[in-house]
């Protein structure tokens, strides 16, 4: 495939990125769930391929009839399968560049319940998925036991970790559940949206949310997904003089270097699991990259942290790299899917759906307020936002339930995705999942995780959820004067 093609392919999914902005704009159905404008993008690039307008015209016309390969070329499609499992690990490797690590003590103050509710909604996902699996999927349904699998991957890893794992999937010979994992997660964003602001209102009127007066809604701006003009920010900060190098230059080659750490750690370990036990259990010879590459983001930051004192490294900026990479991501993606493997595997793809709704919004209505002793409303959300959707759906729902930031909701969040995003939602767990039920079977990955499970509750439970709303805000304000001073 030529280079010109690769670029007229890229340049098409911006296109359509900004028909799909256009859309969120002028559409109130849109702004009323919050589709992100790369959901809306993906969307419409599915409907203009092969599955559906190329569907559609096939059995209209017959085969060979215009448009029966939909409108896009198939080079198009073959560049966008491809972006994913190049762009996660872009994605993940940004993650923590450019915010100082916080200190461990004050972290785990603040976070420790938040963690708590974070795993239990994290491993109880693997633990029902395999339930069913075992239960239902498998033995009645004629399912691969990676099915098992689906709620976590899809759910709480989102659209970037389920298109990631793409050849993961492939590899072990289970190539429709990445099909049904975007699925899956097109169904986590949309419903987490959907029944987070449902929830936020329930929370108003029954008084368990605590900071919230009067109706949950957002401005027209927020909806449509705009700035007003007074309200409007820098993308970013320059942190070095553009004479010298461009800002933007200098952060990817930072993230060029995380990624890279990745890669050499993963090869290392490839290569060291080969060595000592090649021809048993293979785990790492079907790890993707882009949980290494976050590690190597961490690495990466500790030396920022040590060493930059210019300031060198800007969050703003990272998160600007990180946000392109993602859209991208989503809309090649979703372009790509299957329908057809969902179609045919259409009651699987139901009830782990159904079930993995049910789990997680029953952890936050029940379990959330006896695991996080001070304002479990606004801190709960956010996690059953991330755990149906993704990071970013975590956000929008504490912005909506805490909007004037009165409680530590969104410190708390972004100190709990310290421990919780190296493993679960795309991390090491996530990637380590699928080549051991692939190789041991499902039942030695859902003891561990029933375990853990079980740890995760009995600590929230017992340990932080014991403790009062006075002590806990105690603790926490402790500790964040230790932290400063």
């Amino acid at each position: 495939m030529s280079a010109n093609m690769i670029g007229l392919s890229l340049l098409v999914l911006g296109v359509v990125l900004l028909v799909a902005k256009a859309i969120r704009v002028r559409s109130r159905l849109a702004q009323k769930l919050f589709l992100p404008s790369s959901i809306i993008g993906g969307a419409l690039a599915l409907l203009l391929g092969p599955g559906v307008v190329g569907g559609i015209a096939g059995a209209v016309g017959g085969e060979g009839a215009p448009l029966s390969e939909g409108v896009w070329p198939a080079e198009f499609l073959e560049v966008w399968s491809s972006l994913p499992g190049l762009l996660i690990s872009v994605v993940f490797a940004t993650l923590f560049l450019g915010e100082r690590i916080p200190k461990v003590k004050t972290a785990a103050e603040l976070a420790g319940p938040q963690l708590a509710l974070g795993v239990t909604m994290g491993a109880g996902q693997y633990v029902v998925g395999l339930l069913l699996a075992v239960l239902v999927l498998v033995p009645f349904l004629g399912q691969n036991p990676l099915v098992g699998t689906l709620i976590e991957v899809g759910f709480e890893g989102g659209h970037g970790t389920a298109a990631g794992l793409g050849t993961t999937f492939e590899e072990l010979g289970f190539p429709e559940g990445q099909d049904l994992a975007l699925g899956l997660a097109t169904i986590g964003v949309v419903s987490g949206v959907v029944v987070g602001i449902g929830l936020v209102n329930w929370g108003v009127r029954t008084g368990r949310a605590e900071v919230l007066e009067g109706d949950a809604k957002t401005s027209l701006a927020e909806q449509r997904g705009l700035y007003e003009k007074d309200d409007q920010e820098p993308a970013a900060m320059l942190t070095v003089r553009t004479a010298s190098v461009e800002p933007l230059a200098i952060h990817f080659a930072i993230v060029a270097v995380a990624i890279l750490i990745g890669l050499a750690v993963l090869e290392a370990l490839q290569a060291l699991e080969a060595a000592l036990w090649a021809g048993t259990i293979e785990i790492f010879a079907f790890v993707p990259l882009f949980p290494l590459a976050m590690l190597g983001g961490v690495v990466v930051q500790k030396v920022v942290d040590r060493y930059d004192s210019m300031g060198i490294v800007d969050r703003r900026m990272m998160l600007r790299i990180q946000g392109i990479a993602l859209d991208l991501l989503i809309i090649s993606a979703l372009a790509t899917l299957s329908l057809q493997a969902i179609a045919s595997n259409w009651v699987t793809f139901l009830v782990l759906a159904v079930a993995g709704l049910a789990w997680n919004i029953g952890v936050f209505v029940f379990l959330a307020p006896r695991i996080i002793p001070r304002y479990w409303f606004e801190r709960g959300i956010g996690d059953l936002g991330q755990s149906l959707g993704v990071t970013a759906t975590g956000l929008i729902l504490i912005r909506v339930a805490d909007p004037n930031a009165a409680t530590p909701a969104l410190e708390a969040f972004g100190y709990k995705q310290l421990a919780f995003e190296p493993f679960f939602g795309g991390g090491l767990v996530t990637a380590a999942s699928l080549p051991l039920v692939a190789q041991l079977g499902p039942y030695p990955l859902l003891i561990a995780m029933a375990v853990l499970l079980a740890a995760s509750l009995a600590v929230g439970l017992l340990v932080f959820g014991r403790r009062s709303p006075e002590e806990e805000e105690a603790r926490v304000a402790g500790t964040a004067e230790g932290d400063t001073s």
